[in-house]
């Protein structure tokens, strides 16, 4: 059989007790962040190995939903701690960057590795537009209570701010049976809509192997998600003082480094699966890990707030998160609506998402 983790990526391994170690005896937090960033880059693999296995035996719309949350579980695990500690900014900082990195950097990576090698790629159209719909009501619903907060929140008014609560309280609600509704569509009344479209063989490339079984691919899948979570919790407890060491502000810790890092295993995911020519399960993977963090990651942390963390948490994005995540949708929309992808497009992508991390690098703390 065809070992998954090549030894380039296997040995890497090690850095996971080389972060428990550092953590305990240096002082210096942005050696244990990088650290524990570079131990997340095998676990990522071994998520989207066990991911595509699970395909085999579930079809890949669903073998991108589970990748999608499996791939989250660091998200949710570092929104919690730090919700915790009452850190909100970096928790929204992260919960925007999440979403940045899935629509722009791992599909624009995917379009182009997969571009330079297939030359042209196609997935379904119809799978496409539904999550593109998807994603423009998660970001709108993301504005609604920004804009409350923005335009009707001054000084102490108690009126105000109680109905701002219950404004975020019944938003958070709607938002996850939006997404229970979503699931039901997907996976009971309209499967067909998001099944693969049908490809020319491709030549396959080194050995043949058989897939794995089960109750192997799912409880690698639980191991490595769990190990994900630990050292996600290592990394940004590591995040603040590493901010501070390299003169970068909590925005652009929060929606770069955090992000990408507490995404990685989709986004490796769904590159591995663009070189494989598996578009379709890379679209499933990429939009369908930023659609569950707009509307079941992001709602659920608001109801958890009220009794994890000093005080409630409200989807109060600043104007440049709200800018940025409307700009990705619709470069994303614009790219992706005709089921076709090419290497040039990734560039398109990869550039927008450039751009916004250079937004955030010289944003100052305070917008």
């Amino acid at each position: 059989m065809k070992r998954y983790l090549k030894p380039s990526v296997f040995w890497l391994f090690i850095f996971i007790p080389v972060t428990v170690l550092l953590e305990r005896i240096v002082t210096s937090e942005s050696l244990v962040f990088f650290s524990a960033s570079l131990s997340i880059i095998p676990i990522a693999k071994l998520i989207g190995e066990s991911t595509e296995n699970l395909a085999h035996y579930t079809g890949d719309t669903i073998g991108g939903l589970l990748n999608a949350t499996f791939g989250n579980a660091p998200e949710l695990i570092i929104a919690v701690m730090a919700l915790h500690a009452g850190l909100h900014e970096m928790v929204l900082a992260s919960l925007a960057g999440a979403i940045l990195a899935n629509l722009l950097m791992a599909t624009g990576i995917s379009f182009l590795v997969g571009g330079i090698k297939f030359h042209n790629q196609e997935y379904n159209p119809v799978t496409i537009k539904m999550y593109n719909s998807m994603m423009f009501l998660a970001v709108y619903s993301m504005l609604i209570p920004s804009s409350f907060h923005r335009f009707f929140i001054t000084g102490e008014n108690t009126v105000y701010r109680q109905n701002e609560s219950n404004l975020n309280i019944l938003l958070a609600v709607s938002l996850l049976l939006a997404y229970v509704f979503y699931l039901y569509f997907m996976i009971k009344t309209h499967p067909d809509l998001f099944k693969s479209i049908k490809k020319a063989p491709v030549v396959k490339e080194e050995e043949e192997h058989e897939p794995w079984s089960k109750k192997k691919a799912i409880g690698a899948l639980i191991v490595a998600s769990v190990t994900a979570a630990f050292m996600s919790e290592i990394l940004v407890g590591a995040a603040e003082g590493t901010g501070k060491e390299l003169g970068m502000s909590s925005a652009f810790i929060g929606i770069v480094f955090v992000a990408v890092i507490g995404g990685a295993a989709e986004s490796i995911s769904a590159i591995t699966m663009a070189a494989k020519n598996k578009l379709d399960l890379t679209i499933s993977i990429a939009l369908g890990s930023s659609i569950q963090i707009a509307l079941f990651i992001a709602p659920l942390l608001i109801l958890l707030s009220f009794f994890v963390g000093p005080k409630p948490m409200f989807l109060n994005f600043n104007r440049a998160e709200i800018g940025a995540l409307l700009m990705a949708v619709i470069l994303t929309t614009v790219v992706s609506g005709d089921g076709k992808s090419n290497w040039f497009k990734g560039i398109q992508m990869i550039t927008l998402y450039l751009l916004i991390a250079l937004l955030f690098y010289f944003i100052p703390e305070q917008t």
